[in-house]
């Protein structure tokens, strides 16, 4: 999901929080000898992560009879607003699910304890995915699932035109342009749902060409042509019939995802992050196949692939009980109890070995994403560093100038600078 504009500004309002955390003493739980320790642990999700947290919290409880545990729910819509009047009353729960696009944020006003420095153990994790909640040296979050961007096509439309799906270890953008135009020209179904706003693919286009969307020091790493040359590359699968039209895609990405044109049927591919898989295929109704997205050589091992967290444990800085928060964070991420518990709903374990162990008891779609996800380490490139504070709203601002051009309402060089300048004075 991407932040909406709301959710900026209660993010905003964390500005004021570093002064106010650094002159508080430590709030959240209690570490009071004679009574144990007392926990709050808060996250959002759906009615299948809320009783899987409840079962790993109850199971710790048991094992850790000296721990009691507040459990705080909460829904996407609704968490980020409280949490952060939360912080900034120096009462935030102790361990708190973080996503990429606020870690920054949390981390760098000083809310977010480094936890390396509590014993926070990644000894077992695939190499890089631990890298991701890392923010300017410090701990501030860690991976808790494997995620990677694909592209998912639907085997049945292909299989109906007769079409081949490709080799996605050697095809091209240009490959995925043309065979989602053969498509689009061969049926009432659309080649394949637009690029043009999606974050992840211009993060990896901009990486095949050894830059990224920001680098150190809270800069963006790419120029105003950039942009643009991405913009007129949407703009050129517009015209050549491979996308659908602007104003189907502003109503498609408004939609939920069981919803959307891919997962329906009205597109045969679209970009879809791992970790959805399972989703889209009980929503649509039939298998899928997972694609890696292509390079621009051809050459699956030059696409500088990535493994992005699914989400993150952090803990707050003000909690009363540090090590007892990276403790629960520990079991939650190295345990095989709390591992058959959640299986590959937040995604793939990025522990090696606790992934390997729990497989046999994942469903179908999850055994296929985390074997792609093995399958794609000889690609894998360095993991991009979180967004900065500000940096969040990539997604939003591609999708608002991207379909301003798409709709004739701008030109790609206008709609690149504006893009560009209103992210960086967001920076």
């Amino acid at each position: 999901m991407r932040p909406n504009r709301r959710q900026f500004m209660a993010m905003a309002s964390l500005g004021a929080v570093g002064a106010t955390v650094a002159g508080c003493s430590r709030g959240g739980g209690s570490s009071d000898s004679d009574d144990g320790s007392s926990l709050q642990f808060t996250w959002w999700g759906n009615e299948v992560r809320n009783g899987n947290t409840q079962d790993a919290l109850d199971a710790y409880m048991e094992e850790n009879p000296d721990v009691s545990i507040e459990a705080q729910p909460g829904e996407w819509a609704s968490y980020w607003d409280r949490l952060a009047t939360q912080t900034a009353g120096s009462n935030a729960p102790d361990v708190i699910q973080m996503d990429m696009a606020f870690i920054s944020e949390y981390g760098q006003r000083g809310a977010l304890l480094d936890l390396s420095e509590y014993g926070a153990d990644t000894s077992q994790f695939t190499e890089g995915t631990a890298d991701a909640g890392v923010i300017d040296g410090a701990l501030y979050g860690i991976n808790a699932g494997v995620n990677t961007p694909t592209v998912l096509v639907n085997p049945q439309i292909f299989d109906d035109l007769g079409i081949d799906i490709p080799d996605d270890t050697t095809w091209t953008w240009d490959d995925w342009r043309d065979l989602a135009a053969e498509i689009s020209s061969s049926s009432d179904v659309i080649g394949t749902s637009g690029i043009v706003q999606v974050d992840a693919m211009f993060s990896a286009w901009l990486r095949q060409q050894d830059k990224e969307l920001f680098v150190e020091g809270n800069q963006v790493g790419f120029e105003v042509d950039d942009v643009r040359a991405w913009f007129e590359m949407g703009q050129d699968w517009l015209d050549a019939g491979a996308t659908p039209g602007p104003s189907q895609m502003t109503e498609d990405v408004s939609k939920p995802l069981d919803q959307q044109d891919y997962v329906v049927g009205n597109t045969a591919m679209a970009m879809v992050w791992s970790n959805q898989l399972q989703a889209v295929e009980t929503s649509g109704g039939n298998e899928r196949r997972i694609l890696r997205f292509p390079s621009l050589s051809g050459d699956a091992t030059d696409r500088r692939a990535w493994y992005k967290a699914s989400m993150l444990w952090s803990a707050s800085a003000t909690t009363e009980d540090p090590e007892g928060a990276v403790a629960l964070i520990n079991w939650w991420m190295n345990s095989q109890t709390a591992a058959e518990i959640e299986l590959a709903e937040r995604g793939v374990p990025p522990n090696a070995e606790i992934s390997a162990a729990i497989r046999d008891q994942l469903s179908d779609p999850q055994q296929r994403v985390s074997q792609f996800i093995e399958d794609i380490v000889p690609e894998l490139a360095a993991t991009p560093i979180a967004p900065p504070p500000g940096g969040g709203q990539v997604g939003t601002l591609l999708q608002r100038y991207g379909f301003d051009m798409l709709f004739g309402d701008t030109s790609s060089a206008d709609a690149a600078q504006g893009f560009y300048d209103e992210l960086t004075a967001g920076l």
